[in-house]
């Protein structure tokens, strides 16, 4: 890999591929939360279990926006988390903490939607259906 003067790797992060790996981890996630909500027994601490974790929206859209907001504020300047020992000032950390933030907020937006949707579903569920349950 590349290395630019500074030694950070090139080529530098671009927006779409950062939000594709956080759509995809929350996606990946969306298995887990499936098995989790099953094991949970009853119907109403289930139905609680997946408004709780909805909430997950609402602080990755949080995160989304702090996210796209760092990358504004570093412009061309977008770094890797393994490109953390290149940064020389504490101002420079918005280079790596703008990715971070971005590609947490899509996959919580994810999750936070996922079980959003299985609520719903759940509580659409007849009542002596396996979901019910």
């Amino acid at each position: 890999m590349a290395l630019d003067r500074e030694g950070v790797r090139l080529p530098r992060l671009r927006p779409d591929e950062v939000a594709r790996r956080g759509v995809v981890f929350g996606l990946l996630g969306v298995v887990p939360l499936m098995v989790v909500t099953l094991s949970v027994s009853g119907h109403s601490e289930r139905m609680e279990f997946l408004s709780v974790f909805s909430a997950l929206a609402f602080f990755g859209a949080i995160f989304l926006v702090i996210g796209a907001g760092f990358w504004w504020l570093s412009k061309e300047d977008i770094r890797r988390l393994r490109d953390w020992n290149t940064i020389t000032t504490q101002a420079a950390s918005v280079t790596v903490i703008g990715p971070i933030f971005l590609r947490s907020g899509l996959c919580l937006l994810v999750l936070g939607a996922a079980s959003f949707g299985l609520y719903h579903l759940v509580d659409a569920a007849p009542y002596d259906s396996w979901l019910y349950e």
